[in-house]
């Protein structure tokens, strides 16, 4: 049918695969009502993939209302005639896991989700090596959610493969059925036939029809071809001639599950084997067969309803005509049979050979609460996790609370299911769980539990202020009128805290960073974490006294960093904890070894919510210490991120997704400032408020010569209170120098005292010597060489050049005042250099100025070593480096989430590019590799 009128959505098939066939893999998503023809456009595809010039395998399944609950049933339906053990063996060990995991065939692991879309994209890879790959899905909607997320993953990373992913999805559903977006799959809306295309549809099908009759039928049928096509096979001969009038109602598309459960009506028993086989949905004709003796059913109605046109069987498999029919096989069933259909299929599966199938079938069976099936689906839950299907353990979770007796055990497993939401960033649907087991309990630590989603819920969308009230309340109710009594397990006691103390600083409340470490005081467990969140309110307490006494909150951070880079890694939220505590500490070694490792493992647990918590401060740090190379990196691996994670996360998939994208506008807008393009800086910064762009700001106003702006950004950030003023610490060097060329040097006295007095508790080589160069230009006239000089002493190996060329700047500015002239030209060289090398463009026109006023030139200025990879994208920098240090491409592809193919096409691009031909040539190369590894 699909042959009349599609001319247009046949061309974007065509084109999908032929670039496919040529290397460029892709994918497309096809969306619209039932019966527009989205199946035959499929299966379309799949004939022209037969024909082409060389053979192409066709890979095909469709997803299944019963089955969207159950983890990996799509995934293991589609790759079930290509999952031999040698093709498992081939995978890089720990894909291969991840995909046994997966199907139930091994020990699963939370942290293999991204390993098993990475697993689905090295087998599809290895298959495509052989010949090109063309993936079939229709009813992609009923795709459960994690075999949907890895064919997501997959899709969006065929670049260079041989492989075509075409995707089939209703969009007539209603809202919380309806499919979620794709994001990163071109999408193609097939809407009715014209009425000249149903005409010609219509005369194929039925040659014999009068001409009246035809013209009737296709005004009737408002261009839908399912519908042309059943009224066609109901006509009576007297119909088709005109002889008798045909219905006044044809079968469109609300009507069309009407007319398929009329004609299964007719069917008799075999009505009952029908549903069974819509109810088993995998379609395996053993199990199928086995239910339905259970219930009077034998293989003669399967062949009745075969030879009715609804179903085709073959040795092995039971499989519906149109996704349609089983639908109304299934909804067109009392619930009594459909409950009596799914207790058959639980004894038919069995629990030992699958125990998660079964617990669902039981479910579907059960009448009211029943505490077995409950704990059950529990199990099931558990399992779902453990193999990385986390809507599949939140499903699991909320059925299993709907069925348990007691109020207790439903508020327990709602907040199961809001701890597994809250953590793969599905915010919407954590609140509202969180919220209906709150009604259900009284209990202390179980509402503890459920502070703590809704305090991450709170923290995420935006209101940190409130999550921290609420967490600290919570707190206060598990603490009572004592202390945590016996320092044992202390429950989410210590979560809640440091959750509470980073979302009150978040909200640059002090007050409330203050009541949090008073509640910390009262905590036996954990000392040294508790000690860090003494320390924060130490911080604030001083700066906003005037104090400013930090050596006590900086051996307390110290020692808690210390603890947790040590033999203690502690949990998610304190390595958290850790890395915010370095930031405090200046400690960029420590930073970046903290935030990498946490990267690392926030990818593979899928912990997307802390992920950009780790990134910002990484990407920082990396732009600080003068790698804007790895920052770049930092930046595109929290856009690809986002792009893996949107789709996961359902209806909030927008929260995570921006707080990462934020994360590579951070990046983009430093680089501009430092740059001098303010166009591109506040394009990146967007709408954004806050001590962060307030620096990037005043950074930029600074190097464009408008100190007095740059003040002004600088103190209306101040004036958030003494956590702006923390915050704003390592910023305190553009304060100043911004102050000073304002000619007001007295409105940076206060936030000079303040930063002195960190940097020397600190004890952080780059930030005493910013300390000295500010005392340089804000003190006496005769004190200013000697601290210059000694800001040089502590800047080198510190590990900051723009710092240190800033240093050498002022410093060679003040000699050319000093009439030192030749003194002051190296100065400024090595100003000049440093800058030109990190792309701050205003401040080399300013070194340059400089020097051109003691007599050097531009040209005598030593040439920056050129950087050999600034020719390559993001990405092929990745893909560089890790060859050079000795990868091999499947190991590439695995750390940064490609195909080996893709690994491959991106060496090729870049040899050219840096004049080598291998990876020994790589390796060769001078200085283009230095900094940290890109993340795993």
């Amino acid at each position: 049918m699909v042959l009349y009128g599609r001319e247009a959505e046949h061309a974007a098939v065509a084109a999908l695969l032929a670039r496919a066939w040529e290397g460029r893999g892709g994918a497309l998503l096809v969306r619209g009502v039932a019966g527009i023809g989205k199946s035959e456009l499929l299966a379309e595809a799949a004939r022209r993939a037969r024909t082409a010039g060389s053979e192409v395998r066709v890979l095909w399944a469709t997803g299944t209302e019963a089955e969207s609950v159950l983890p990996f049933a799509g995934l293991h339906l589609l790759l079930r005639p290509v999952l031999t053990e040698d093709r498992l063996a081939a995978l890089p060990g720990p894909q291969a896991g991840a995909l046994r995991g997966a199907f139930g065939l091994a020990e699963a692991s939370p942290e293999d989700r991204f390993r098993i879309g990475l697993a689905v994209l090295t087998l599809l890879s290895d298959l495509a090596a052989e010949q090109p790959l063309l993936c079939l899905v229709d009813d992609f909607q009923w795709l459960d959610p994690s075999s949907a997320e890895a064919l997501l993953f997959t899709a969006r990373r065929l670049g260079d493969e041989p492989v075509a992913v075409l995707l089939a999805a209703r969009d007539d559903l209603p809202d919380d059925a309806r499919p979620s977006p794709a994001p990163g799959v071109p999408e193609l809306r097939l809407g009715p036939l014209a009425p000249e295309a149903a005409a010609e549809l219509l005369a194929d099908r039925a040659p014999d029809l009068a001409d009246g009759v035809l013209t009737t039928v296709v005004e009737k049928s408002a261009g839908h071809p399912l519908s042309l096509v059943e009224t066609v096979r109901s006509l009576t001969p007297g119909q088709r001639a005109g002889a008798t009038p045909i219905p006044g109602e044809l079968p469109v598309p609300a009507r069309l599950m009407e007319a398929y459960r009329a004609r299964i009506e007719g069917l008799g028993t075999a009505r009952t084997a029908l549903l069974v086989a819509a109810a088993e949905s995998g379609g395996e004709l053993r199990t199928v067969l086995a239910a339905a003796r259970a219930l009077g059913a034998g293989p003669e109605d399967l062949r009745a309803a075969e030879r009715a046109g609804l179903v085709t069987l073959t040795d092995a498999a039971v499989a519906f005509r149109h996704p349609l029919v089983r639908a109304a096989a299934y909804q067109g069933a009392d619930p009594v049979e459909r409950m009596a259909a799914h207790r058959a299929l639980a004894g038919a599966d069995g629990a030992v050979r699958d125990p998660d199938r079964t617990a669902w079938h039981l479910a579907a069976a059960a009448a009211g609460p029943d505490e077995e099936v409950a704990a059950r689906l529990d199990r099931a839950g558990e399992s779902a996790w453990e193999r990385g299907a986390f809507a599949a353990s939140a499903a699991a979770h909320r059925r299993a609370s709907e069925l348990s007796p007691l109020p207790f055990d439903r508020a327990r497993r709602l907040l199961s299911a809001a701890q597994v939401s809250v953590v793969t960033g599905r915010i919407a649907e954590a609140d509202g769980l969180a919220r209906r087991a709150a009604e259900l309990t009284e209990d202390r630590t179980l509402r503890a539990g459920l502070g703590m989603v809704r305090g991450a819920v709170e923290d995420v969308g935006g209101h940190p202020r409130t999550a921290a009230y609420l967490l600290l309340d919570h707190a206060e109710q598990l603490l009572g009128g004592g202390d945590d009594v016996g320092g044992g397990d202390p429950g989410p006691l210590v979560p809640m805290l440091v959750l509470a103390a980073r979302s009150a600083w978040a909200a640059g409340d002090g007050t409330l960073v203050g009541r949090v470490a008073e509640a910390a005081a009262r905590v036996r467990s954990e000392q040294s974490a508790m000690a860090a969140l003494s320390a924060l309110a130490g911080l604030v307490s001083g700066v906003g006294t005037g104090e400013a006494d930090f050596n006590g909150p900086m051996v307390a951070l110290r020692c808690f960093v210390d603890e947790i880079r040590g033999h203690n890694p502690g949990s998610h939220l304190l390595r958290l904890l850790a890395v915010d505590c370095a930031v405090l500490l200046g400690d960029d070694d420590a930073v970046l070894g903290l935030a990498t490792a946490e990267a690392a493992r926030c990818l593979a647990r899928s912990t997307v919510l802390s992920l950009p918590e780790v990134l910002r401060p990484l990407a920082d740090v990396q732009l600080a210490t003068g790698r804007v190379r790895e920052a770049a990196a930092t930046a595109a691996e929290a856009e690809d991120a986002a792009g893996s994670t949107a789709d996961a996360a359902g209806p909030a998939g927008p929260l995570p997704a921006r707080r990462l994208l934020a994360v590579a506008d951070r990046v983009a807008a430093r680089v501009a400032a430092l740059a001098g393009d303010e166009e591109k800086c506040r394009a990146a910064l967007g709408r954004s408020a806050g001590e962060a762009s307030a620096a990037v700001l005043g950074l930029l106003d600074l190097g464009l010569g408008r100190p007095e702006r740059a003040l002004g950004r600088f103190e209306d950030a101040l004036r958030g209170g003494p956590v702006a003023a923390v915050v704003l610490l390592p910023a305190t060097g553009d304060l100043v120098e911004a102050a000073v060329r304002a000619g007001l040097p007295e409105r940076a006295a206060g936030q000079l005292a303040v930063f002195s007095a960190w940097a020397e508790a600190g004890g952080q080589p780059w930030a005493a010597a910013v300390a000295l160069r500010c005392a340089a230009l804000t003190g006496p006239e005769e004190a200013a060489e000697e601290r210059y000089s000694a800001a040089l002493d502590r800047h080198r190996g510190a590990g900051r050049p723009f710092e240190e060329a800033r240093t050498e700047l002022l410093y060679g500015e003040w000699l050319r005042r000093a009439r030192r002239r030749a003194e002051a030209r190296p100065r400024l060289r090595n100003a000049l250099e440093a800058f030109e090398r990190l792309g701050a463009v205003p401040w080399a026109e300013r070194a340059r100025g400089e020097l051109r006023a003691v007599g050097g030139t531009a040209s005598a200025v030593p040439a920056a070593r050129p950087d050999p990879l600034a020719a390559l994208t993001p990405q092929e920098r990745q893909v560089v480096r890790l060859a050079a240090a000795g990868a091999s491409n499947r190991d590439i592809a695995a750390r940064l989430f490609l195909s080996p193919r893709t690994v491959e096409y991106h060496l090729y691009k870049a040899y050219p590019k840096l004049g080598v031909g291998s990876r020994r040539e790589l390796a060769a190369l001078d200085g283009g590799f230095e900094g940290p590894a890109p993340l795993p």
